[in-house]
């Protein structure tokens, strides 16, 4: 007796085995394009990163072995199947105790090469006791090895740095530059001179004079306040490093010569030479000057104040770690915001 199909059967195997057909000859074009790659490529295998080889092995599992032999892949299918048990044994690795003696801390490490940098005459036991007082207790064996994957030789072989050599006789070091200022007075604009003088040391700095007239007799009358027997700025100091501004006669140098103090002039056009000075006239340009318009040299006089008062107690200076020139005590209240020169100045600290 002969099956009868109803048509909506016969319309839904039509339609399936279309599907069947397109499926296969979608097959073997992907086939085959991936034997013309390989054809392409040498026979040699692509670098598959971790990602793409955890994706072809999850579609390897579920064609099988016999499958996989059937289409041309770019890798072979033991390939496949030992990625899909790498995944396996990767799903059952629980994280394990480490074995052996743990890493040395990398903030130890980098002290290790700060205390030897800093220090070029300092030799492993040194720096073991300097790392014992900040409380770290180090074998002097470990801390050669942390020297040595660091390029850093033993103490009799190590040269000391430029930086190292300048701090140690920077007490005996000052610099110091003019700047000016315009001020509208009744007789319209003038400019105004002002000479600073910078500690490199301490960063502190002293306004040696404010002037319209930088003449010899007001450098000359500079020099003998700097270098009073009392209270001059530049007592204990050796050298005054200036540049080859006119501004600086030889009656000033002679001054300073005959109190002990040496004037060493920067080369032409090297304001670099003489950074520390420089650097402030720019602070205090940018920071204050710049932002203001004088009516009259009292007003020029008050800002300036008020910006050393600043610059020495309430300013931090990177060149001192981020720190103020003269430390306060802290508090432990709220955090208060204390203003100069209506709000240009701020800085903040915590309430006693």
């Amino acid at each position: 007796m002969q099956a009868e199909y109803h048509p909506l059967q016969v319309l839904l195997l039509t339609v399936s085995g279309w599907v069947n057909r397109h499926q296969q000859h979608v097959i073997e074009y992907l086939v085959e394009e991936n034997r013309v790659l390989k054809e392409q490529m040498g026979g040699k295998v692509p670098r598959l990163n971790e990602s793409q080889r955890r994706r072809l092995a999850a579609k390897a599992k579920v064609l099988g072995r016999r499958a996989l032999d059937a289409v041309a892949t770019i890798v072979t299918p033991d390939t496949l199947l030992r990625w899909h048990h790498r995944l396996i044994a990767l799903k059952w690795t629980y994280a394990t105790t480490r074995v052996g003696r743990p890493g040395l801390m990398k903030a130890i490490k980098e002290l290790i090469v700060r205390f030897a940098l800093e220090n070029p005459a300092w030799g492993y036991c040194r720096i073991q006791g300097e790392l014992k007082d900040v409380g770290h207790c180090v074998a002097s064996t470990t801390i050669a090895n942390v020297l040595k994957e660091n390029g850093i030789k033993p103490a009799p072989d190590r040269p000391s740095s430029w930086r190292t050599f300048l701090k140690s006789h920077w007490g005996e070091v000052a610099a110091t530059d003019f700047f000016t200022t315009e001020v509208w007075t009744p007789r319209g604009l003038v400019t105004f001179y002002t000479l600073v003088v910078i500690d490199l040391k301490t960063r502190r700095v002293h306004i040696a004079g404010i002037t319209t007239k930088p003449d010899a007799d007001f450098v000359a009358q500079v020099a003998r306040n700097l270098t009073d027997v009392v209270d001059g700025f530049l007592l204990g100091h050796r050298f005054l490093i200036c540049d080859r501004d006119t501004k600086f006669t030889a009656q000033f140098k002679r001054i300073l010569k005959d109190a002990g103090i040496e004037v060493v002039l920067t080369p032409k056009r090297a304001p670099n030479c003489n950074a520390f000075a420089e650097r402030f006239v720019l602070s205090i340009k940018s920071g204050c000057l710049g932002k203001m318009i004088f009516f009259g040299e009292r007003r020029l006089h008050e800002a300036i104040g008020e910006y050393i008062e600043h610059y020495h107690a309430e300013r931090a200076h990177q060149g001192l770690g981020n720190c103020r020139i003269e430390r306060s005590s802290v508090g432990d209240g709220v955090v208060v915001c204390d203003e100069r020169l209506g709000g240009l100045l701020k800085c903040y600290r915590r309430a006693a």
